[in-house]
């Protein structure tokens, strides 16, 4: 079965979009930490789209920290996959070629540091994921998480050299969902700094920016069904370019039609001209990740595990679910919406309505399961602060607290394993006499200024 590469675009059918640029002449600028499905449909596509519109020499090495599975499906098709969005309307395929090359940091550290620390590099940029940044229960480094194959030690042996060489800093990015995500990066790389190069802190003060942003777009895991429809829509078995085989995409992405980029405007050098094709550069992102953090993120943990427990298996059965909805339509509207101090012309109800809409789509088998990883991670930003806020307030909030109580029935093993950093702490705390004080009170596993009453 051949595989979709550089020597298959020409003879693919003509209403899969492709790059418009020369991917040979163009230099790599970005090197991005955590090239999973999100970032391929999301800031590689808008860099790519970037280039397609006339920006040159921003072309991506991704970097997978441990696994080389990303860099097995990748660099035999020379970077290039689909990303696919999926409607009511049926389907519609790009080939993305931003991709340089994907490393793997376990198998070539050096070259992971080579790539941060090269002249034409002007970007580090990161989605790894909430617990990729290894942080306490009290929101300080992890400095015993934080070893050799986290990020941290390859972005400051770059940078370390690059401050030897003479050269200038870099944008820090992070994609992460994280409340006030850029401040936590710069405060996270400071105390990695400080350990382990302090004469390196005054530097990166100087030369390096970590602006904040707001990411969303809804990213399911690919299937084996995926990558047959995406085999199909590349030609099929009778396609000249694959012969009598379909030509076959191990890296590609399903997704939905919406996509959402809000960027702080505080690079340290050059960037790509991201505004162009549809992100936002602000000065404040607060607003925009607020409600994305409080509203979509907090409805989607509350599906995750309320649908759990009610035996639905994806984000649009659980929707479909009268009561459910009506907890989300509850969550987003009454307990989270006052919350949020909008931006000038942001319509947080109309926000919902479309939120609702997206989340019912039945062309995205968006796994509840999946939703429901690494809650440790999640839910202090996602609940946790909305129930201050309206504590604070004198509000109650019925539908978190049966989020809340359904996290718990997930913690003691009814929806099966537990995926998180955490598990073995939190299946204990659930399984406790009192786990809302276990989980919640004055020294439990999670810290938020919320107090179960």
């Amino acid at each position: 079965m051949k595989r979709l590469s550089p020597d298959t675009l020409a003879a693919l059918p003509a209403e899969v979009a492709r790059p418009l640029y020369d991917r040979e002449s163009q230099e790599v600028g970005i090197v991005h930490f955590g090239i999973g499905a999100f970032h391929r449909a999301h800031q590689a596509w808008y860099t790519d789209a970037a280039m397609n519109a006339g920006d040159r020499d921003w072309m991506i090495t991704g970097v997978s920290l441990r696994s080389a599975g990303v860099a097995r499906q990748m660099n035999p098709q020379g970077g290039l996959y689909t990303v696919v969005e999926q409607s009511d309307d049926g389907m519609r395929a790009r080939i993305v070629g931003s991709v340089r090359n994907v490393l793997v940091a376990s198998e070539e550290p050096d070259a992971v540091i080579a790539a941060v620390a090269a002249p034409a590099t002007r970007i580090v940029s990161l989605t790894v994921t909430e617990k990729g940044y290894c942080r306490q229960g009290d929101g300080s480094l992890d400095f015993d998480l934080a070893h050799s194959l986290s990020f941290y030690y390859f972005v400051t042996q770059g940078l370390l050299a690059r401050a030897k060489a003479g050269l200038p800093g870099v944008t820090l990015l992070s994609c992460d969902n994280l409340a006030e995500n850029g401040a936590i990066l710069e405060r996270l790389m400071r105390q990695y700094l400080a350990r382990h190069e302090p004469d390196l802190v005054d530097w990166f003060d100087r030369n390096c920016t970590c602006p904040a942003t707001m990411i969303d777009r809804i990213v399911p895991a690919t299937t084996d069904e995926d990558r047959a429809a995406v085999a199909a829509a590349l030609g099929g078995p009778e396609d000249e370019a694959c012969q009598d085989e379909a030509c076959q995409d191990e890296a590609c992405v399903v997704t939905e039609p919406f996509s959402q980029w809000v960027i702080e405007d505080r690079f340290a050098s050059p960037r790509p001209r991201w505004e162009a094709v549809g992100a936002q550069i602000v000065s404040e992102v607060a607003p925009y990740e607020t409600a994305k953090l409080r509203m979509l993120n907090g409805a989607h943990s509350l599906l995750a595990y309320c649908g759990l427990r009610a035996g639905h298996e994806y984000v649009h059965e659980a929707i479909a679910d009268p009561a459910l909805r009506s907890l989300a339509e509850q969550l987003m509207r009454n307990e989270a919406a006052p919350t949020i101090a909008t931006a000038p012309g942001q319509d947080l109800a109309a926000y919902a309505d479309a939120l609702i809409a997206r989340f019912a789509n039945p062309s995205l088998n968006h796994r509840l399961i999946q939703i429901a990883m690494d809650g440790s991670q999640k839910i202090p930003q996602r609940w946790l602060e909305t129930l201050a806020h309206n504590e604070k307030h004198g509000r109650t909030c019925p539908a978190i607290r049966e989020g809340l109580t359904a996290w718990i029935h997930h913690l003691q093993g009814h929806n099966g394993p537990v995926d998180d950093p955490l598990a073995d702490k939190l299946s204990r705390a659930a399984k406790s006499a009192d786990p809302m004080t276990a989980l919640f009170g004055e020294g439990g596993l999670l810290t938020s200024s919320w107090r179960p009453q």
